[in-house]
């Protein structure tokens, strides 16, 4: 183990520096127990004294004041020599003696709240002078010579640092320095990340030269999509915007079956649609008003593979839908928000999960995907659809109703995994196809979905996520009753595919955008 006084240091001396100055006076109480010397500066010293504890101001230790409206206090020799030298470098202790420096033993800082900034104003000058200098280079100083010093950035380190100094009667261990500075480069690389993706926000860089992305540990999962495999979930912010108010444990599955979920959910007019996942595609979606029968509508395109999914209402969940709700086992619902008697019958089943997905928005969201040492990130494909983006290509012309069950079927397209075919008929899914190599596959498996499960006599729309190679899909959805069908033209054979539908006076209608998702 090496000298154990090489291990152990003793805090002779500290430095505060912090925005936070909450918690404070427990800290203060043990370094003044250990006879620790107290430097600071700002608002941080008067914090200090004001809780009649002894402190020497930046200022004076240094012997210069503040400048540059506090913007330079602490980027002084003295403060940086007395956190960077090493205590056994002779020629160190020769250059300290020299300038009359002396050691500081210990940094405890948190840097002005650029974050917490960002969420509360758009003033451009505020948010400037809000990045912290002296901090981040304290600390990064600090950290690098961890051998010697310890370094302190965050409140939540507080008690295990007090604890640190009443086992070791004022001293840290070298153990305790190590993960301090290992926590402190951290924070600084995340700090300086949160700044980085300002910049390129303000400037609409989404892709920049060097990507950097920051996130926040969540919770560690209990594994990953099998037992075998570790998983957690970080997010930009703090918390999650989506709330858990019942039932175990989320799963790393579980939260990939919500994005996909709310994804499309977020996409509908506000107060209306059902969406019911399995394996992160959709096996039912209704946008109908009336929200029970929008989850009815929903459940009746495939009730079979909707056992043990997730439901993510884009509305407030009554007690009528809660008992429907509570027919049949899943693993997940999601709304925006439950009134006090659904939750009462919901919460009957104990590990059923109940997420309030209110605050949920899909605003200015990057995919990621990644392997290796390679990480893919793209766009995520949220734009809402309008009629503007299609041509009529048929000399048959849609009626409105058919117009607007193509324009929902094309949007629940775009999150079917590829290749994708939907049904739809009156607002609601009745019959999807995902995930096949052969598009004519998955013309089948929605065809034979709806002849399963649906028995409206209702007119069935179809939508393809890309356009048809060949006659032989858009004949198959025909030959099934499809009247109407909309996809992304492109292919060399759209003429044959018009000729088709005009042979069968099936309404064809072309988007200029292909909606691939793999």
């Amino acid at each position: 183990m090496g000298n154990t006084k090489n291990i152990m240091k003793k805090i002779k001396s500290a430095l505060i520096s912090v925005s936070d100055k909450s918690n404070l006076k427990p800290l203060l109480q043990i370094l003044k127990n250990n006879n620790i010397k107290l430097i600071s500066s700002g608002g941080t010293f008067k914090e200090i004294k004001k809780l009649k504890f002894k402190c020497s101001e930046v200022s004076d230790f240094t012997g210069f004041n503040e400048i540059l409206d506090g913007r330079i206090k602490t980027l002084h020799p003295k403060i940086h020599a007395g956190i960077l030298n090493k205590r056994n470098n002779k020629s160190h202790i020769k250059d300290l003696k020299k300038n009359n420096f002396e050691n500081i033993d210990l940094v405890i800082v948190n840097f002005y709240p650029f974050e917490k900034i960002l969420e509360k104003s758009k003033n451009h000058e505020r948010i400037i002078e809000n990045i912290d200098i002296g901090g981040p280079a304290m600390v990064r100083a600090a950290a690098k010579n961890y051998n010697d010093v310890t370094v302190i950035t965050a409140i939540e380190q507080y008690s295990e640092f007090i604890n640190e100094l009443k086992v070791n009667k004022g001293n840290t261990s070298l153990s305790f320095r190590k993960k301090m500075s290992q926590l402190a480069f951290t924070e600084t690389a995340y700090y300086d990340s949160v700044i980085s993706s300002y910049f390129n926000k303000i400037s609409k860089t989404y892709f920049p030269q060097k990507k950097i992305i920051h996130g926040n540990l969540i919770e560690k999962l209990r594994y990953g999509e099998n037992p075998h495999q570790e998983s957690a979930i970080y997010s930009r912010n703090k918390h999650l915007s989506i709330n858990k108010i019942h039932g175990k444990q989320l799963s790393y599955n579980n939260y990939n079956d919500i994005f996909s979920a709310l994804t499309i959910s977020k996409t509908f007019p506000k107060n209306i649609g059902t969406v019911i996942i399995k394996h992160a595609n959709p096996c039912g979606v209704s946008i109908l008003k009336n929200n029970l029968e929008s989850y009815k509508s929903a459940l009746a395109c495939d009730p079979i593979s909707a056992f043990g999914g997730i439901v993510s209402c884009n509305f407030k969940v009554t007690q009528n839908l809660a008992s429907e709700l509570n027919k049949i086992f899943l693993e997940v619902i999601i709304a925006n928000g439950f009134d006090k008697n659904a939750l009462k019958i919901l919460k009957s089943r104990k590990n059923l999960r109940l997420i309030d997905a209110t605050k949920f928005s899909l605003s200015e969201i990057l995919k990621f995907n990644s392997t290796s040492d390679s990480i893919l990130i793209q766009s995520e494909d949220i734009n809402q659809i309008s009629k503007k983006e299609f041509k009529i290509v048929s000399k048959n012309q849609p009626s409105k109703s058919q117009f607007d069950n193509l324009i929902f079927a094309f949007n629940i397209c775009r999150y079917v995994k590829s290749n994708a075919i939907v049904l739809a008929s009156n607002k609601a899914t009745v019959g999807i196809g995902s995930g096949q190599p052969s598009r004519l596959d998955s013309c089948q498996i929605a065809i034979d979905k709806m002849k399963k499960f649906i028995k409206s006599k209702n007119e069935i729309v179809a939508a393809s996520d890309a356009f048809f190679p060949f006659v032989d899909g858009i004949e198959k959805l025909v030959q099934s009753g499809v009247t109407a069908v909309i996809q992304p033209a492109g292919s060399i054979r759209d003429k044959e595919i018009i000729k088709f539908a005009n042979s069968t006076n099936t309404v064809l209608v072309f988007s200029k955008t292909r909606h691939f998702r793999h």
